[in-house]
C-alpha cells in the first residue's frame, strides 16, 4: 500500500491527526491518482460519490478470518487506513479460528465439530475469551500505528442464546443485534472492530461463528457492500481460478450443479445467497484479499469474487412487450453524450431483445445477410447503466444472450472501454478506420468474416451527438 497523507473530513468522519494544511479535496486527488493505476479515473470518482452519499453504518461490513489477523495483518491494517483516508468508515467483524486451534491444542483439549461448527466445551470458553481478545487489540493496534482510528469492541453487541446447549455447549445464536457501541464508534470517525462473542440476558458470555455473526449484523445494517477477506481471494472454480462475478438470478442453479462446487464453497454461496435475499438489489458481497480490497470497492473490474442477488434477464424477439421508453432512457445514458436517434424502434426490426428486468442493463440484436447460407446475428446495442456498472449484471446478460447465439459479430468504437471485455469474448477482431470489428463463433470462415467487416464500414450510425 503506498504512502497516503493524513486526511481529515468533516461530520463523523474527522480524523484525529489532522493537517492543517491539507484538504479533504486535496486527499481525494491523491486517492484517485493511486486508484487510477488500478482503473479508471471515472470509475473511481463515481465509486466514491456512490459510497460518500451513504449512512456511515451502510457503507460496508467487511468480516475478516482469523488466518487474515494471522497472515496478513499489515496488509488488512493498510487497505483499511486507505478507505478512512478517503472518509469511509467500514465496520470490521473478525474471527479467530486458527489462533483458537493453537491455543486449545496448547491446554489439551481436543477440537470437536458438528454440521461444521465448533463444540465450546465450559473448559475452552476462558480460552475463547481470551484469544479473541488478544485478535481484537492486535488488529486495532495494527490501525492505531498507522494513525488510523479505531475502536476496540469485544462485547455488547451480539444479544445471543445456546445454540444447542447439548451438542454445542457455550456456542450462542445472535437474538438481537446492539447497535449503540457501533454508532457510538461511527459518531467519532473510528473505525468499530467487533469481536463475535455473544451474552445472554444472564450476562454469559458464548462463542457465536463469525460467518453467523456477519450475516445477522447485515440484516439489521442492510450495508451497500459486504466484504469476505480470505487467504484465496475470492471463489474458485473446476481450474484453481477466481470467478470474478456471480449474478444470482441467472447463474445460482447453474453454478451449485457444478461438481466442484462442494463441502465449504456449497455452505458459503448458499449462505450467501440466502442473506442477499434479505437485503435490497442494490446490496452485494465481496470475497477478497486485503490487499486488494480498494481495487475491489473502487473499480469495475475488482479483484475477487463479486456476488450479487442481481436481476432476471427479460428476452423478447420484437418491440412487443418492450418498455421502449424505459429502454430508450437506458440506451441513452449508456452511451451519453451521444443519444439514440430519433425514430431508431420504428427503422429496427430486432431478432432479440435481452433486457434485466430493472431495465439497467440491456442488448439488442439484429438479423444480418452477412452469410450468404443464412442470416447472422449482430449486436446493434448492449447499454448498461453507470450504477449497475461493476456489478457484473451486463456480463450476466451477455451470458445468457451468448447461450442462446452461438455465432454474434459487432462492432465497436476504438476508445471504447468496453472493448477489453469484447477482445476476451470474441474469436476474432478487426481495426477500421473508426471501428473495431468482433465476432465470435464464424469457425474461421474468413469469406463470411469478410462480408461481416465490409457490413461493419457501410453500416449507418444509429447514435447521435
Amino acid at each position: 500500500m503506498p504512502w497516503l497523507p493524513k486526511a481529515a473530513s468533516g461530520g463523523r468522519f474527522r480524523h484525529a491527526h489532522q493537517e492543517p494544511n491539507l484538504s479533504m479535496t486535496d486527499v481525494r486527488s491523491t486517492i484517485v491518482r493511486l486508484l487510477s493505476a488500478m482503473g479508471s479515473a471515472k470509475e473511481v470518482q463515481q465509486y466514491l460519490k456512490r459510497f460518500s452519499q451513504l449512512d456511515a453504518k451502510r457503507f460496508a461490513v467487511v468480516k475478516v478470518g482469523g488466518a487474515v489477523l494471522r497472515d496478513e495483518m499489515t496488509e488488512l491494517a493498510s487497505s483499511l487506513t486507505f478507505l478512512q483516508r478517503v472518509g469511509l468508515t467500514p465496520i470490521v467483524l473478525h474471527g479467530a479460528g486458527p489462533q483458537l486451534d493453537e491455543e486449545l491444542v496448547k491446554a489439551g483439549i481436543e477440537k470437536h465439530t458438528v454440521n461444521g461448527l465448533r463444540v465450546t466445551p465450559p473448559q475452552a470458553l476462558g480460552i475463547v475469551r481470551r484469544v479473541f481478545h488478544q485478535q481484537n487489540l492486535a488488529l486495532v493496534d495494527a490501525l492505531h500505528a498507522m494513525d488510523t482510528r479505531a475502536t476496540s469492541v469485544v462485547s455488547g453487541v451480539f444479544a445471543a442464546s445456546y445454540l444447542d446447549r447439548d451438542n454445542f455447549g457455550l456456542v450462542g445464536k445472535v437474538e438481537r443485534i446492539e447497535l449503540a457501541p457501533i454508532e457510538a464508534s461511527l459518531r467519532m470517525g473510528s473505525i468499530p472492530v467487533i469481536a463475535s462473542l455473544g451474552e445472554t440476558e444472564e450476562g454469559q458470555i458464548l462463542n457465536i461463528n463469525a460467518d453467523f455473526a456477519a450475516n445477522e449484523l447485515v440484516r439489521v445494517l442492510q450495508p451497500y457492500k459486504i466484504v469476505f477477506l480470505t487467504g484465496t481471494g475470492g471463489l474458485l472454480d473446476g481450474s484453481g481460478k477466481i470467478i470474478d462475478s456471480i449474478n444470482l438470478s441467472t447463474e445460482y442453479e447453474q453454478l451449485m450443479a457444478q461438481p466442484w462446487v462442494s463441502g465449504g464453497m456449497r455452505l458459503k454461496i448458499g449462505q450467501i445467497a440466502d442473506l442477499l435475499r434479505d437485503l435490497p438489489l442494490t446490496s452485494s458481497v465481496s470475497i477478497t484479499r486485503p490487499a486488494e480490497l480498494a481495487k475491489e470497492l473502487f473499480t469495475h473490474k475488482g479483484s475477487g469474487t463479486l456476488l450479487r442477488r442481481g436481476e432476471r434477464v427479460l428476452r423478447f424477439e420484437s418491440w412487443e412487450g418492450v418498455d421502449r421508453e424505459r429502454l430508450h432512457s437506458l440506451i441513452d445514458s449508456g452511451f451519453a453524450p451521444r443519444r439514440l436517434a430519433d425514430g431508431y424502434f420504428e427503422r429496427t426490426r430486432p431478432y432479440r431483445i435481452y433486457v434485466s428486468e430493472n431495465y439497467r442493463a440491456a442488448m439488442i440484436l439484429t438479423m444480418e445477410h452477412a452469410d450468404d447460407k443464412r442470416g447472422l446475428p449482430y449486436l446493434d446495442k448492449f447499454a448498461v447503466l453507470d450504477d449497475a456498472q461493476g456489478e457484473g449484471l451486463g456480463r450476466a446478460v451477455w451470458q445468457v444472450m451468448r447461450e442462446e447465439n452461438p455465432r454474434l459479430f459487432w462492432r465497436s468504437r476504438h476508445g471504447n472501454q468496453i472493448n477489453a471485455f469484447y477482445h476476451e469474448q470474441s474469436d476474432g477482431c478487426l481495426k477500421q478506420a473508426r471501428f473495431k470489428v468482433f465476432w465470435y463463433g464464424l469457425d474461421e470462415d474468413f469469406a463470411v468474416i469478410a462480408r461481416c467487416v465490409a457490413h461493419c464500414g457501410q453500416r449507418q450510425p444509429t447514435l447521435v451527438e
